[in-house]
């Protein structure tokens, strides 16, 4: 039997992901619209969250985003996560070796959560990725995990059909567990502008946990010369294998 949820707790936490998947500030007309909450009950939760500081809004309460407490709360899951830092440590190496920017994440149901990134050092525009969700079958990241999973247990999780991010993002899910065969083949996952065009992206399993909850991804130029990629793949294999073992040294789980 299934827990029941708290309806005043489940709408709080609700609102709080709409707001943190929107880029913009939401009009508590759509904030209704994204939640399907009552207008009252909304207007009422939002007031709360405004005067303790998880929502900013403006000067008229007419739009409203994410606020500081929001923050502290994201920083104190990064702080007290044991794994957090041999990963960053990792990462630092990595990307000295290859030049290229490098993340660790973990799945986080049907999503991965970037919970450190490196970038490259010739990187013109960075976008922050700590603290990001994105559809896990769209990354190599998500889908080197969802490779940890078995077939029936990723078409349980996923939506059908999947989301695309896209043109070359994986929108069906025959032709994504037939993807996740060759990740389990291969032992790495590799995705070429399925989540952010002009990008292509390796990730390995940080084999500490069964199955693997995280793992370690390299983003580069979806043009760069397949000798390149050759090279970046080996060298995050390197790396993640060597992660995982320090993890299990350390006995963290």
């Amino acid at each position: 039997m299934e827990p029941q949820l708290v309806k005043s707790a489940e709408r709080t936490v609700r609102i709080l992901e709409a707001l943190a998947e929107s880029h913009e500030t939401l009009t508590l007309s759509e904030l209704q619209q994204r939640t399907g909450f009552p207008r009252s009950s909304l207007h009422a939760l939002m007031r709360t969250l405004v005067e303790l500081n998880w929502v900013e809004t403006d000067s008229a309460r007419s739009a409203f985003g994410i606020g500081p407490h929001a923050l502290l709360t994201g920083t104190a899951y990064l702080d007290k996560d044991p794994a957090l830092p041999f990963a960053q440590e990792t990462l630092e190496d990595l990307r000295d070796e290859i030049g290229q920017t490098v993340h660790f994440a973990r799945r986080d149901g049907a999503h991965v959560l970037y919970l450190a990134t490196r970038e490259s050092r010739e990187a013109a525009h960075v976008i922050p990725r700590v603290g990001r969700r994105l559809p896990a079958h769209v990354t190599a990241l998500g889908q080197v995990l969802l490779a940890q999973l078995t077939d029936d247990e990723v078409v349980a999780l996923l939506p059908d059909p999947l989301q695309g991010l896209t043109e070359h993002s994986i929108t069906d899910l025959g032709k994504l567990t037939g993807e996740l065969d060759q990740v389990r083949t291969r032992g790495w996952a590799c995705e070429r502008e399925q989540g952010t065009p002009g990008l292509a992206c390796v990730a390995v399993a940080v084999d500490y946990r069964i199955p693997a909850t995280d793992a370690i991804s390299c983003s580069m130029p979806a043009a760069l010369p397949p000798a390149d990629v050759e090279r970046v793949t080996e060298a995050v294999i390197k790396h993640t294998r060597k992660l995982a073992a320090t993890l299990r040294r350390e006995g963290i789980r």
